[in-house]
């Protein structure tokens, strides 16, 4: 066996690894018994040292390196380029210290769940505390050009710093924040649903599966399952896994998170099959997955449009529901009002959430932050930023789980998703015609293969940026969503 072979050979049983722990990671999220907690962090603590062991193994460099500077195809090319940084990070880090973070991880996560139940933040501030400790070893072993923060930035995408983050919340909020000032002042009254009204779970669950087939979602290579917080879980394309949750007062809340959530999905099941389990196989970066998922979300599913399409949808499953028209539905669909859930919000405070989670954990690790003052200054940011006082814990600082899964430097991705959605959208009407028309059709492939061709496709053999470019023939810009979002909502509240 050449090189070459031996390879990808080691790449793919490492690619093996993931699926294997994202698999046991829904499981855990979704059906695993209340008393399987301390078994399930032990194996997974286990799994993950046994491929980062396997990751750092000398005779990997060594392959990396007698690959360099070879005649490869671009595939193979990105393949090699993204397991160099890989392996650079990767022995770095001890196999001790990987084993002790994901077993943190595991059980912060039962922990996170319990005190978010009982909104009572001392619950998990231990572990909080210890994920927190682990990060900054982590950051040590890494080492820091910067800033202590940049070096978890840079984990989930690739080349951002606070020096870009910085001047693009700050250049969103100055016009997203005068933008909510005048829709607060708008006259425009928003339609209730009946206090009396109740929408049952299996209701809600039959209504939002006819959604996400529409939207393109192969659920005979994927399923939708319950969690307490939605997520997907893309084990490979032909098993693909999401979830949502319910609240029988509100249907929306369900349907936004399950198209959020298919997004993600038909992300995952348009990746290309001949590259599974390595790195150009996968998803280009968070930034660019949440693009997928605000796209369908918010430009495709808070629109009038589709409305025009899933009325009947939603009336086959909820007809005691008020005879609004598609047009007064998307209004209250597109409801803009300060509040606690950041998954909830509308596209005019949504980056404002994300703004808060990014200044706290800037706080943390670069500016020290306490973890017993996190509530404290959640709850001030809440009153100073949305003009709200919030109520408990579990609508505050608990209400997201990423901090319980370590991942922090996550929640800037979010916005960068709101951005390049707006932009592929941008270009998407130019090339394919007047968007609403075709989600009036209801014949949403169109789209699909828009996207399929465009992004799903290209798998990571580019960066998240020369994606973008390639896509739309511009490098990111948050203009396409600033122009966006103010378009839509000074037509909606007659600004």
């Amino acid at each position: 066996m050449g090189d070459k072979e031996q390879f990808m050979t080691r790449v793919t049983d490492l690619y093996r690894f993931e699926a294997i722990q994202g698999h046991l990671g829904w499981d855990q999220e979704t059906i695993m018994p209340a008393k399987g907690a301390k078994a399930r962090g032990e194996i997974l603590a286990w799994l993950a040292g046994q491929r980062h062991s396997r990751l750092i193994d000398e005779e990997m460099g060594e392959l990396i390196s007698n690959l360099e500077g070879g005649n490869h195809d671009d595939y193979f090319t990105a393949n090699l380029k993204e397991m160099r940084r890989k392996y650079d990070e990767a022995v770095k880090l001890p196999t001790e210290f990987v084993s002790e973070f994901t077993k943190a991880r595991s059980e912060a996560l039962i922990a996170c769940q319990k005190a978010r139940s009982e909104s009572d933040f001392s619950q998990f501030a231990p572990h909080l505390q210890n994920l927190i400790d682990l990060t900054r070893q982590k950051i040590d072993y890494l080492g820091c050009e910067n800033t202590p923060y940049d070096v978890l930035l840079d984990e989930y995408e690739v080349g951002m710093t606070v020096e870009d983050y910085d001047p693009l919340f700050a250049g969103l909020k100055s016009r997203l924040v005068p933008l909510l000032s005048k829709i607060m002042q708008s006259d425009v009254v928003i339609p209730r649903l009946p206090e009396e009204m109740t929408f049952p779970a299996d209701a809600q669950e039959a209504f939002c599966n006819k959604v996400s087939n529409a939207m393109g979602f192969d659920f005979e290579a994927g399923r939708m399952d319950r969690s307490t917080h939605p997520f997907c879980a893309g084990l490979w394309p032909d098993d693909t896994r999401f979830t949502t949750r319910f609240d029988e007062k509100d249907p929306f809340s369900c349907l936004y998170a399950v198209m959020h959530e298919s997004g993600h999905g038909v992300y995952e099941q348009g990746l290309p099959r001949e590259y599974s389990f390595s790195p150009v196989g996968a998803a280009i970066s968070l930034g660019v997955h949440e693009s997928q998922s605000r796209f369908w979300e918010n430009q495709i599913g808070r629109t009038a449009a589709f409305w025009h399409v899933a009325m009947p949808w939603f009336r086959e499953q909820f007809p005691d529901c008020p005879d609004w028209s598609n047009e007064v539905l998307d209004l209250v669909a597109n409801e803009v009002k300060p509040d606690f859930i950041r998954v909830e919000a509308d596209e005019v405070t949504y980056n404002l959430h994300i703004m808060i989670r990014y200044e706290i954990e800037k706080m943390i690790f670069n500016g020290g932050l306490k973890v017993e003052d996190i509530p404290a200054t959640w709850n001030k940011m809440m009153q100073d930023w949305f003009g709200i006082e919030v109520p408990d814990d579990s609508l505050g600082c608990l209400q997201d789980i990423h901090w319980s899964m370590g991942a922090f430097g996550y929640f800037p991705t979010y916005t960068l998703g709101n951005l390049y959605a707006a932009q592929l959208l941008q270009t998407m009407s130019e090339e394919l015609g007047d968007i609403d028309e075709i989600i009036k059709s209801g014949d949403w492939s169109g789209m699909l293969d828009w996207l399929r061709e465009k992004i799903h496709v290209k798998g990571s053999v580019m960066t998240p940026s020369e994606l973008i470019e390639s896509a739309t023939g511009s490098p990111p810009s948050p203009e396409p969503f600033l122009n966006y979002v103010e378009a839509k909502y000074s037509k909606l509240y007659n600004l």
